[in-house]
């Protein structure tokens, strides 16, 4: 775990580590979500990135139509 420091602009920088291992870009979008006095940080991803990443899922599903 690591440590930030708030500066005057309320600005902080993700340590090194993090950065890589999320594979964080300058300029990339980060969603940031307040929830019970805790800052989440959710590194956005692109919609073309986002494709085919529910390949091989199971879509064999009881539809209500299906049971009639």
């Amino acid at each position: 775990m690591s440590t930030v420091t708030v500066s005057p602009k309320f600005q902080i920088v993700i340590p090194k580590k993090v950065r890589d291992r999320l594979n964080i870009k300058p300029g990339q979008k980060i969603q940031v979500i307040g929830i019970n006095n805790q800052i989440i940080l959710i590194p956005v991803t692109p919609i073309d990135k986002a494709r085919g990443f529910l390949k091989g899922i199971d879509t064999t599903i009881e539809r209500e139509e299906d049971r009639v």
